[in-house]
């Protein structure tokens, strides 16, 4: 069985993420969305609500489990038993970094495999960073995450 693991702050889950996660859900067995607490980035939601969200956006997803962790990935890996990394690239910005934590990531646990999706051109240009500035202006961001997501803000829970 493979399994990958999507990490990420989740903060908010947007449609991106959840394009990232339905391609993957085409390649593995088994995708586990692992919401880090990564509180350096100062989330604006805290970690269960990030849970939460991403539970909500997933629940059609037979083959899509939650979780929430605070420890190096390479350490969720082993815990879970994967060795498949997941992560999305919108730009070639994203590329420089994404390269860096993926020879991070193999130092220090060799069968370590990331592997890059692309969302769909609609939703390119989405980052949580994006919905998190437009929320703090009270503008519409229903055209940016799942509609569970937005209706969960919206409800402040």
């Amino acid at each position: 069985m493979k399994r990958a693991i999507y990490p990420g702050t989740f903060d908010p889950v947007t449609n991106g993420h959840l394009d990232i996660i339905k391609r993957a859900c085409n390649i593995f067995d088994e995708v586990v969305v692992a919401v880090a607490e990564n509180a350096e980035k100062k989330p604006m939601f805290e970690m269960q609500q990030r849970i939460d969200m991403a539970r909500l956006a997933t629940k059609e997803y037979a083959n899509v489990s939650v979780v929430g962790f605070n420890t190096l990935l390479v350490d969720l890996c082993d815990k879970l038993d994967a060795n498949i990394i997941v992560r999305g690239l919108r730009a070639v910005s994203d590329f420089e970094y994404e390269l860096q934590m993926g020879y991070a990531h193999a130092s220090l646990r060799q069968e370590l495999e990331t592997i890059h999706l692309m969302p769909s051109l609609k939703n390119a240009f989405i980052s949580s960073s994006i919905v998190r500035a437009i929320l703090r202006y009270d503008g519409k961001i229903d055209h940016l995450v799942p509609i569970e997501v937005s209706e969960m803000i919206k409800r402040g829970s």
